[in-house]
């Protein structure tokens, strides 16, 4: 959940989400339909926000909907946007065509993550990948990066760990910019802390890697397999959950991984 200290003000915590995004008084003004002088003023706060006026700067300065609530909130307002459980029946047709989703991209991995990167589905391609890790690590709530990169995971078989968990780190790190969520900090915080065997420069040869993004290389039986992930989120979401909710795909870089999986997974 996230916390706000009252002491903060609405008018400071919005200059800091401005001055984030690098846009002027003026340039926000000029999107939200004010003056840089009441902006200037809300900033300061030498005037209260309205209900709409925050909904409209949080809008144009692209805020995520859990801190837009925090600033309602921190303004005297009640919350605008629901955190409705995943498991709740009103979020059925969610969950129904999220699992249609991934069992469509079968043979090739894909999950649904939420905004500490706990496993909340994932299809026959996942559960390929996760042969050999630890049963530790497979006990409910899952979690993707504890998984990918703790020593009994999946990091002993990626080849190119080094940059794929900086790559990683870095996705975390900008996630914690944006939601100051303690949950998250402390992950990142966790995982950042696993220890990075170096495998040599040896152990990479035969990599397949594509030119045009980094690739997960990681070793499954005597294969090697090579993919590239994509993350898609749900436009324009009215919901908390649905909002930190994460789609993460990973595409074949190569002929040979994508034959190996449709040899595995018919």
């Amino acid at each position: 959940m996230t916390t706000v200290s009252p002491d903060t003000g609405v008018g400071p915590l919005l200059r800091g989400w401005r001055e984030r995004r690098r846009i002027s008084q003026l340039e926000l003004a000029l999107r939200a339909d004010s003056s840089a002088r009441h902006i200037s003023f809300v900033e300061t706060g030498r005037a209260r926000p309205s209900e709409d006026m925050i909904l409209r700067l949080a809008e144009h300065l692209d805020i995520p909907v859990r801190e837009r609530n925090a600033l309602l909130v921190v303004a005297g307002y009640a919350p605008r946007y629901a955190q409705t459980p995943l498991d709740a029946p009103a979020l059925a047709s969610l969950r129904e065509g999220l699992d249609r989703l991934l069992a469509g991209y079968e043979p090739y991995p894909a999950l649904v993550v939420d905004g500490t990167y706990d496993v909340v589905a994932a299809n026959r391609g996942i559960a390929l990948l996760m042969e050999g890790v630890s049963e530790e690590l497979l006990t409910p709530p899952l979690n993707a990066m504890r998984i990918t990169l703790h020593p009994a995971g999946l990091a002993p078989r990626i080849r190119n760990l080094p940059e794929w968990r900086a790559d990683l780190l870095a996705q975390m790190e900008r996630q914690i910019a944006l939601v100051r969520s303690p949950e998250l900090r402390a992950l990142y915080e966790e995982v950042a802390a696993y220890p990075v065997a170096d495998r040599g420069a040896g152990d990479r040869s035969g990599e397949r890697t594509p030119s045009f993004a980094l690739p997960l290389v990681i070793e499954h039986g005597d294969r090697v397999l090579s993919f590239v992930a994509s993350i898609a989120t749900f436009n324009t979401p009215m919901d908390v959950t649905v909002a930190e909710l994460a789609i993460e795909t990973f595409l074949p870089a190569d002929r040979e991984t994508a034959a190996y999986l449709r040899e595995r997974l018919p």
